[in-house]
């Protein structure tokens, strides 16, 4: 036989060993814990408090039936609030500005600039760059145009769907970033 044989031999041996000497352990000592278990489940259980009384309601009568299905879509002949008619709308012809590509939570006010009476807002878009904004510009996705400016934010209305082909506006604004 080889040394290679030989060793792997009495690798296997000595492997067998340790497998019965590990289960030879588990077998002993199993007695304490039965008679454990026994003490346990002989105790008296503590008694269960009784489930409380079921109390009648009364019934309440859904008498809106006849009423129109708030998730269903308005059809001709209903009104439709807000259609696409009257009220303001976007104006499809006007030159978009640069922070009209990002969403009003990635830009960060910075600072002001000027006098309290005509402010300059310093917003920081998501790669940094600084910008100079006025009453009057727009900024955001949903055609924010900026209302006002104060010294610790900047106040706008944006222009969103209300779902019915028609434009509600919204108000919003940007608080001056503290770090």
């Amino acid at each position: 036989m080889g040394k290679i044989a030989m060793q792997s031999e009495t690798k296997f041996r000595l492997g067998v060993l340790v497998v019965m000497a590990l289960l030879a352990g588990c077998a002993k000592g199993t007695r304490d814990l039965e008679e454990k278990l026994a003490e346990i489940r002989s105790r008296q259980g503590a008694p269960v408090e009784p489930l409380p009384a079921m109390r009648d309601f009364p019934p309440f009568p859904y008498a809106a039936f006849d009423l129109r299905d708030p998730f269903a879509p308005f059809s001709e002949d209903e009104n439709a609030p807000s259609g696409g008619g009257a009220g303001p709308k976007p104006d499809p012809d006007r030159p978009k500005e640069y922070l009209e590509s990002y969403p009003l939570d990635s830009l960060d006010m910075v600072g002001t600039l000027g006098t309290v009476d005509n402010l300059t807002a310093l917003l920081k878009d998501p790669d940094g760059v600084v910008h100079r904004l006025q009453p009057g510009n727009y900024i955001g996705q949903n055609d924010g145009q900026i209302t006002a400016i104060f010294e610790d934010r900047i106040e706008l209305v944006e222009l969103v769907s209300n779902g019915n082909g028609g434009w509600i506006e919204r108000p919003a604004s940007i608080a001056l970033d503290d770090e």
